[in-house]
């Protein structure tokens, strides 16, 4: 199974937790959270690297030491700390994390003093009121853990976008790589660019005999088969990520791709703008009586109803339907728009290049600034700078801005940040 950069970040977060639990060098447990952060943050593919064989000491705040971990974790899907901390501990423990205001200090209390290992276990502390009699919990506390398990059962499961994003465009890019597969977009709330998703909707178009739907079941990170027709499929991944994939005529595109992407508030009054002009909406098409007469495109659905396209990540009906009719839409922030970077670190710090590197990199991107923010000398951990580190550096932005060219070490400056009135 292929291993993205929030599996490896999941096992640095778990080992972290046990070794908290276990009352661990702060130190050591810190580094482990920021070996995950920076793993979550990442824009490579950590799995590409140590393929290539490049130098993952060279990604910040990665030593040697989780240099090897994260090569055995891609290498082997596993790390032997963690099945060492497994047997030390209850591997069900973390599942208690899950509950808002049970932080591992609080976990290892309950671990510790009520052997409480499971979800179950605590659920039935609670109801016997004895989560009330620990040291730093109280009958305040119990209440909010019962608060916590009761909607906790209640949820389902959702992924932080950046997450999501790790599962559901490698998985888009192999489908496109099928045999008669014509177009392939991930659509919901991902589309959306909605903080979470709870699943992942995939809209294909491919010719009659395309093998698609086989080969979209036949993905190597699939736990589970819920569905499998020819047009449409419905899957749980290995990382507990529910994924339904449609294939949906070419000439019913653009409807389905508005269907499905959302949102439900958006789509309701997007149909009903076109029930004031005698159409109907769905999935298929924009249709007057028994013709179609719209839904190739996206585009042709909203000028159906006559408005300019809207982009997926307005779409929640929160006035931007009536921004569309008096042509007021925002224009949303592209990467093009970036004008500059305001939290750079060096390798004075904990950075990986010299000043210089990193302006010649920020000019590649089209950066016009460039904002240095050490670590300053209080976080050792971080190499911080002190006062006269601090002077030597301001001397060397100095001489580096008077020979640059197109880039600028800078503060930031209040223009930057002007705000367009909607």
């Amino acid at each position: 199974m292929p291993i993205h950069n929030a599996d490896i970040a999941a096992i640095f977060e778990e080992i972290a937790d046990l070794l908290e639990i276990e009352s661990a060098n702060v130190f050591r447990v810190r580094a482990y959270r920021n070996a995950a952060r920076i793993l979550q943050e990442l824009g490579k593919d950590a799995r590409a690297m140590v393929e290539k064989g490049e130098d993952l000491t060279k990604l910040p705040g990665i030593g040697d030491d989780l240099a090897h971990k994260i090569k055995e974790i891609v290498e082997t899907g596993h790390c032997a700390m963690l099945d060492k901390l497994h047997k030390q501990l209850p591997p069900t423990i973390t599942e208690l994390l899950a509950i808002p205001g049970l932080g591992p200090k609080r976990v290892s209390a309950l671990y510790h003093e009520l052997d409480i290992q499971t979800m179950e276990q605590l659920q039935r502390a609670v109801r016997d009121h004895r989560i009330q009699a620990l040291p730093g919990f109280g009958e305040k506390t119990e209440m909010r853990i019962a608060d916590a398990l009761a909607i906790h059962a209640s949820n389902t499961s959702r992924f932080k976008l950046a997450i999501a994003a790790q599962y559901a465009e490698p998985l888009a890019a192999w489908l496109r790589t099928v045999p008669g597969v014509q177009q392939v977009v991930v659509a919901g709330s991902y589309r959306r660019a909605r903080e979470t998703v709870g699943d992942i909707d995939i809209l294909i178009t491919a010719t009659e005999h395309s093998p698609v739907m086989a080969r979209f079941c036949d993905y190597d990170e699939i736990a589970e088969i819920l569905s499998h027709g020819p047009t449409r499929s419905s899957v749980i991944l290995k990382c507990k990520l529910q994924v339904d994939a449609r294939v949906v005529a070419p000439e019913s595109y653009g409807a389905a791709l508005h269907y499905f992407t959302g949102s439900k508030a958006h789509n309701i009054a997007i149909r009903r703008l076109g029930q004031e002009k005698g159409l109907k909406i769905n999935e298929y098409g924009v249709f007057k009586g028994q013709t179609r007469v719209a839904g190739e495109t996206e585009e042709s659905v909203y000028q159906a109803v006559g408005l300019p396209f809207i982009p997926p990540e307005l779409r929640e009906n929160r006035g931007e339907i009536e921004a569309a009719r008096k042509g007021y839409l925002p224009k949303l922030i592209e990467l093009s728009d970036l004008k500059g970077d305001l939290h750079t670190h060096s390798k004075a710090s904990d950075g990986h290049a010299t000043l210089k590197e990193m302006a010649q990199a920020a000019k590649q991107r089209g950066f016009e600034y460039l904002a240095v923010t050490e670590h300053s000398s209080r976080l050792t951990i971080a190499r911080g700078l002190d006062s006269v580190q601090l002077a030597k550096q301001i001397d060397e932005i100095d001489r580096l801005n008077a020979q640059l060219e197109g880039i600028t070490f800078r503060p930031p400056d209040p223009s930057d940040f002007k705000m367009t009135p909607i």
